[in-house]
Order: structure tokens, then sequence, then C-alpha cells
């Protein structure tokens, strides 16, 4: 399936890697509860997947391990790739801890070397938590989607879960509160964000995260940027591409697109 376990991201417009790696660590603190994340993802991957017959699956975006960890727990076969290599460490980590790392290949590649870095066909490619709009122009874009296509076999379900945009777009917030975790030292969250009229517009979440006890805490910021990717912008893309049986849910925070790749 692999053509290399770990290849070389190529730099594009909108370098995320200083970002992921100095959050891989804390990565868990974005979440309420990261492990009832990974069991909700699991049941709803699965809920998806049960009637397509998918047992192999390339997650194009696998973070710390979220949706690879909850589908490896379910049985399915699982290459996960990260353009961050710190995310990647993290993945693996949290891999050995619920004893699943001989059910996932790791691969250190972009989206946009996707078709470089694998040569055998997916039942299923997925991008969930609000990766792909980190690529900013529609060509970016385009050529991401033409590789999740490539990689799949005729018939393949790819899964897209992105931020919804449309709804954000009318109000632009800057202060978004984040989550508060309590367990011995108090960890604070929240994001400023920064939009820009583009074209096309994207916005820059500042993230804060707040740590200390008592007296002494500590912040520090680290920011990364997205396009506002609107529903009608990804529908018509994957169209262009190729996808059909296109369908959109709302889930937990997520827009999820579903499509398939024609059977011929």
């Amino acid at each position: 399936m692999f053509r290399s376990k770990r290849t070389q991201p190529t730099l594009d417009t909108n370098d995320t890697n200083e970002f992921y790696d100095a959050v891989a660590d804390h990565y868990h603190l974005f979440y309420r509860d990261w492990r009832a994340a990974v069991d909700r993802e699991g049941s709803t991957l699965r809920r998806i997947f049960s009637a397509r017959g998918v047992r192999t699956v390339l997650d194009a975006s696998c973070g710390t391990g979220t949706q690879t960890i909850a589908l490896a727990r379910l049985g399915f076969t699982v290459t996960a790739a990260d353009i961050s290599a710190a995310m990647l460490d993290k993945a693996r980590e949290n891999a050995a801890h619920f004893r699943v790392t001989d059910k996932i290949k790791f691969a250190h590649v972009s989206f946009l070397e996707l078709g470089r870095a694998f040569d055998a066909p997916f039942d299923a490619v997925i991008t969930k938590g609000n990766a792909l709009p980190h690529l900013i122009s529609d060509d970016d874009i385009k050529s991401a989607l033409r590789h999740f296509y490539a990689l799949l076999k005729p018939g393949g379900t790819l899964i897209i879960g992105i931020r919804d945009f449309d709804l954000l777009l009318e109000d632009r917030p800057r202060f978004v509160p984040g989550q508060f975790h309590d367990d011995g030292e108090q960890n604070i969250l929240f994001d400023i964000w920064d939009w820009d009229d583009g074209p096309p517009v994207t916005v820059t979440f500042n993230k804060f995260i707040v740590s200390g006890q008592g007296e002494t805490y500590q912040a520090k910021k680290h920011a990364v940027k997205y396009r506002a990717l609107r529903r009608a912008e990804l529908e018509a893309m994957l169209a262009e591409i190729g996808f059909i049986d296109l369908k959109v849910e709302s889930q937990h925070w997520e827009l999820v697109f579903t499509a398939a790749r024609p059977l011929s």
C-alpha cells in the first residue's frame, strides 16, 4: 500500500507545522473529554461505513489519532497520514496506549503529496477536524480532492469534516471560548479570531493556553490560518472532480460531507 513510510511534505502557502508541532502534547486539552471524542467518532464513522463494505481507511489528516484510533479499535485497517511530525508522534503514542499500533500504518505526508506516498486504493478516505481548509487556494483544495479520488477504489467513500463557515461568516466572531481543565494544574483555553477579506476570506485562530495554579499562570499563544470555505464552494469542487452521491450533515461542531467515487 505504501511507496514509502515517510516522505517530506512540500512547502505550501499556509505552513501549519509550527502550530501543530507546538500544540501536539496539549491537543487533548482542545476537547472537553478526548477519550469520549474517540468513542463518538468511532460510532459515527461505523454508522457511515456499515453499509458500504469499508475495511481499509486512509485518514489523510490524522492529527493525534482521534479518528484513526477509533477506527482501529473497531477492527478497520487504517493508514494515518499527517503533515506534522509531532502530531504523528503523539498519534503513535496514543495508538500504543490503546494497543492498536499493529492495525495502523503511519506516514508523514501532506495533502498535496498523498498521490506520491501511496499506490493502492482504499475503501474510504477521511479528513476531519477542519483540516482541509488549511489549504487556501481553489487549486490546492482541488489538488487534494484529486488525490482523494485517485486513492479511492471505484465506489469508495470520502468523508470531509469542516467547520460551518457559512454560519460563522454571518457573525465573524472574534472571541471564542474554549475548554477549562482542572487536573492539579489548571488549563484555560480560548481563541481570538482574526478575519481577512482576502479573497478568499481567511480566518486566523489565535489559540491561547493559560496554565498554572494559585497565583502563578503562564499564557502561550499559537496561531493557525484557515480558509473560510463555504459549503457551496466545497460541493462545487467535489462535483468538478467527479464525486457523486454527496450528502452533508451536522455532527457536533462539524459539517460532514460524504461522497463517493463512481463505480466506473
